[in-house]
């Protein structure tokens, strides 16, 4: 009973960080973390994505429920996942945190048409308070102009 269409997405992300830009990476995964993730047994709401010593990008506490049916060679919920993108992108995604203080979050995550898992993540930088203010505001009155509409 498999989905055709994954999308798991972190809603939290877009109220928290002001998105700068965005990029879709891809996911070095292991036999039993794809066949949960095409499953939908996975969360991305508290990940956040770090880059080690050798420079490349890892996706920390990601969230993939054990596969049901993998044994022994069952992997671990929420291990460090390496993403998969361009030296360019690499170099530019890490020149941007390390100097203006950014910080790099997953938005989304989906199998493409040819059945990979890929990630999309966006440069992000951290919004105030009174600017959460402002959306939750303009949300209520979205609402309140929509629920008038429909009267109408």
């Amino acid at each position: 009973m498999v989905q055709k269409n994954i999308n798991i997405q972190n809603k939290k992300a877009r109220f928290e960080f002001e998105i700068l830009d965005k990029f879709v990476a891809g996911i070095q995964l292991t036999g039993t973390e794809i066949k949960s993730i095409r499953l939908s047994q996975a969360r991305i709401t508290e990940s956040f994505c770090e880059f080690n010593e050798g420079g490349e990008l890892f996706i920390v506490n990601m969230y993939i429920q054990e596969y049901m049916f993998g044994h022994q060679f069952n992997h671990k919920p929420k291990s460090e996942r390496r993403l998969l993108l361009n030296k360019r992108e690499l170099r530019s995604l890490k020149r941007d945190v390390e100097a203006k203080g950014n910080t790099i979050v997953p938005l989304k995550l989906f199998i493409n048409d040819r059945g990979f898992a890929k990630l999309e993540i966006a440069l992000a930088k951290g919004k105030q308070t009174h600017d959460k203010r402002e959306v939750m505001k303009d949300r209520d009155n979205k609402r309140d102009l929509a629920r008038i509409k429909k009267n109408f």
